[in-house]
């Protein structure tokens, strides 16, 4: 997506050098850096410190962390111990293992020697692919908002956490048809989630919505309940970090409670997600691995100071924490999602099998 007169993905590899670069998540919204990967400890690394983040990001990340790992070292037990760290880099985005297992499945008979460049080929191709299928993903989902549209003032569209352009290769799952509805001409804006503790939506989807020129408003994390209670919010639109074959969705801490109020109040709640986020594996969100981070994050807050960047104390010292990074929101919950088959009340009706899943 556009950032001022360029066009970005969140990562790619340059031209000419081949060098794979990538946008640091942790800097923004206060300074764009890029920073390059050159080893399978920089993806690790990227990983697991969120420089890059969201499900399928982190996916084709820990591709070009097995590519860069065997062009290091070309050996099966290079890339046994590259799919290892990568998978134990972040436990529960489904899109890590799914990544992993088609990077390994692309190179089976691939000959020791010609792996490397192998990897690098197939992991540019889920990063094409992904870009692709969210793009399919904003143009189903567009008719959710469009549904909306036959009345005075602007579709009013609550999200939580980042699913942009961001958290993917491009367009995003949850905001990409809310871009495809900007560019239709459609009035739209949204309500943006600070979505404590990192502050992905102040940080992020904001940053993203506005470079668009998208009109948006942050607001705390505990005001969408009372928006719905208002009429001030017509429909909700989150991503996921894993879904089960039954449709329960896992996604960023408090998705769960918007569900809730949006249930409460006849707000439609909807999941937009490729179908690689699907965990055909589990038949519903009790057994899906929370990663529980640091208490740091909890008990302080970043921002921008007159000397650069810093964190600061928000509790009383010797204060102890608890950070759940993600909830888990039952099925029951969501009115609709969209994959890049189509949009539907059912996962199963645009996702049903993992034949389909993986093919995306």
């Amino acid at each position: 997506m556009r950032v001022g007169n360029t066009w970005y993905r969140s990562i790619w590899r340059e031209n000419g050098t081949g060098h794979v670069s990538a946008i640091d998540q942790t800097k923004l919204p206060h300074a764009f850096e890029v920073f390059e990967l050159a080893c399978l400890n920089d993806a690790v690394r990227a990983i697991a410190d969120m420089k890059v983040r969201g499900a399928p990001l982190i996916g084709a990340t820990a591709a070009y962390g097995i590519a860069l790992a065997l062009a290091e070292r070309d050996t099966q037990a290079a890339l046994d111990t590259a799919a290892r760290k990568l998978f134990a880099a972040r436990p529960t985005a489904v899109n890590l293992r799914w990544a992993l297992e088609r990077m390994q499945r692309a190179l089976a008979t691939v000959p020791a020697g010609s792996r490397a460049q192998a990897a690098f080929d197939e992991a540019d191709r889920i990063c094409d692919q992904d870009a692709a299928v969210n793009e399919a993903i904003g143009d189903h989902a567009l008719a959710w908002i469009r549904d909306k549209a036959d009345r005075n003032g602007p579709v009013n569209v609550l999200t939580h956490c980042n699913a942009g352009w961001l958290a993917t290769v491009d367009w995003g799952t949850a905001l990409a048809p809310i871009y495809k509805a900007f560019d239709a001409g459609i009035d739209v804006h949204v309500w943006v989630d600070e979505t404590r503790p990192r502050n992905q939506g102040a940080a992020l989807t904001l940053w993203e919505l506005m470079n668009h020129g998208v009109p948006c408003t942050l607001i705390v994390d505990n005001a969408g309940g009372h928006l719905m209670q208002r009429g001030q919010v017509d429909l909700c639109i989150v991503g996921s970090d894993r879904t089960t074959a039954n449709g329960d969705v896992c996604n960023k801490i408090g998705t769960y409670l918007k569900a809730l109020a949006a249930h409460d109040n006849g707000v439609p709640f909807y999941v937009a997600l490729p179908c690689s986020t699907i965990d055909f594996s589990l038949a519903d969100g009790a057994r899906i691995p929370i990663e529980e981070r640091g208490e740091a994050e909890v008990l302080t807050l970043p921002g921008a100071t007159a000397g650069g960047f810093d964190r600061v104390n928000i509790a009383a010292p010797g204060a102890r924490a608890a950070n759940p990074a993600f909830d888990v929101t039952p099925a029951r919950l969501v009115s609709g999602y969209a994959t890049e088959h189509g949009a539907a009340a059912r996962i199963d009706a645009v996702c049903g099998s993992p034949t389909a899943a993986t093919a995306s």
